[in-house]
């Protein structure tokens, strides 16, 4: 048995001012604005964990004051201006609500902020009127057993939703906002906005693009066939959603990356091109990816919306594995550098060259490595063994349908899992069939798994 009840902290001495969005707001602003209210809570970025051992109310409810002061974006609104740009104004004062659920037993802790994440996370933001940023804890024997953060992605991207869990623990230990501040120092939206405004910005800007241009005019016009055409009345056909969990490719992807001096994302990205080299018989792989941009200067710590695709074109990807990889490894790297940039101006770059050479290439395959959000966690239970033999604990499951997503072929995420690595790829079941995304992971495995045992890995 639980009861909920609504706290509120104070922020009365924030950094405050308007001026433009910067291009991640922006972006996911104008995602999000397409969406409608039922289907927007999906963009939502949220993070939830047990607190162990638990910590008293107040420090936590102060801790949580603190950290509004310390990032401007969970206090920053956003609205159109006449010209349908969009600006930011930051709220130097105001109020957050924090939903406190008390439980009686300690046992119900686990299920209770389950619940309370889901209903948080569930609803969508109005980002003009409200704060970008709902928390939730809960309560048991007078403790705080566990937080739940829910966040609109115009706010914060997944890497700085990390950072901001590190400075609430880091501030409920004793740190302060200034000192945080000081030893992590990073842009603000204001600043990151003005930089992007400046000629520094404007000329990142423009070579971000311009990479675009250079790949999407080399890039193939289709990787897979076009569907066959939907009877009229026919309602599209859900995505469905596979997750492979591999034990294996947890050892093996760091094994090979070390052998061939390359990282382990780019292991992964060109088994990826690989694979739909050899599923879809073109010759190039072009895939959009996640780059999280925390390279960047300023933004390494940003409690913000940086990460953006970056193009990524590789030639002859079903070729060789270990050439493969090799030059996937030297292509990532100005693709990532190539991924900060405005949205709004790289569309009309491609729409512009969809015009005049009639077709723009296929941008339908995303791939995002999302392992370093989360630290790796030991196995329990089963000692690991011969890396041959590995691949027979490797499971297959559909957890999941989603609505259609227009112009995805298949979106593939890299996940950290307690003793695995996980690849949980969404598809258009209408040009990638369950056999043939059941296909396309199995053959990411092998494909690492033999380039680790061929480096004499066990």
């Amino acid at each position: 048995m639980s009861t909920t009840r609504q706290l509120e902290i104070g922020l009365s001495s924030g950094r405050s001012g308007t001026g433009p969005a910067t291009w991640g707001q922006q972006a996911i602003w104008d995602t999000v604005r397409g969406l409608g209210p039922a289907d927007a809570p999906r963009y939502n970025v949220s993070l939830a964990a047990p607190v162990d051992p638990g910590v008293p109310l107040a420090p936590v409810l102060d801790a949580l004051g603190q950290l509004l002061e310390l990032h401007d974006s969970l206090h920053t609104r956003l609205s159109q201006d006449d010209d349908g740009r969009l600006r930011q104004t930051v709220d130097g004062d105001g109020r957050l609500t924090v939903h406190v659920r008390e439980c009686a037993d300690g046992e119900e802790v686990t299920a209770a902020g389950r619940q309370q994440l889901a209903e948080l996370a569930g609803q969508p933001f109005d980002v003009a009127r409200e704060w970008p940023v709902r928390v939730g804890l809960v309560e048991s024997g007078g403790l705080v057993r566990h937080l739940a953060f829910v966040l609109s992605h115009t706010a914060a991207d997944a890497w700085g939703l990390r950072r901001l869990a590190t400075d609430l623990t880091a501030i409920v230990l004793g740190d302060t906002p200034q000192a945080l501040g000081e030893r992590f120092p990073a842009l603000q939206p204001l600043d990151e906005a003005a930089f992007q405004a400046g000629d520094r910005g404007r000329r990142r800007d423009a070579n971000a693009r311009q990479h675009w241009q250079r790949k999407l005019a080399l890039g193939p016009e289709r990787l897979f066939p076009p569907p066959a055409p939907a009877a009229a009345g026919t309602p599209a056909a859900l995505f469905p959603n596979a997750v492979l969990n591999s034990p294996a490719l947890a050892r093996a992807v760091p094994t090979v990356a070390a052998e061939l001096r390359v990282s382990p994302s780019s292991v992964l990205l060109a088994a990826a091109s690989a694979m739909t080299a050899r599923l879809t018989g073109a010759p190039d792989a072009l895939l959009q990816v996640v780059v999280n941009n925390r390279f960047l200067p300023g933004l390494a710590h940003a409690v913000s919306t940086v990460a953006a695709e970056g193009l990524f074109r590789l030639p002859d990807a079903g070729g060789e594995f270990t050439d493969v990889l090799r030059r996937t490894h030297a292509a990532s790297i100005a693709t990532y550098r190539s991924a900060y940039y405005d949205k709004r101006l790289l569309d009309q770059d491609i729409a512009d060259l969809a015009a005049r050479d009639g077709v723009a290439a296929d941008r339908s395959c995303f791939f995002n490595d999302t392992r370093d959000l989360m630290p790796a966690e030991p196995e329990q239970g089963t000692a690991a063994g011969p890396l041959d033999r590995e691949r027979s604990r490797t499971t297959l499951s559909w957890p999941v349908e989603f609505a259609p997503r227009a112009n995805v072929s298949y979106a593939l995420d890299a996940v950290q899992a307690p003793g695995a690595l996980e690849l949980s790829m969404t598809a258009d079941s209408a040009v990638l069939p369950r056999p043939d995304m059941e296909r396309f992971l199995y053959g990411m495995e092998e494909l690492v798994v033999a380039a680790a045992l061929a480096t004499g890995a066990g």
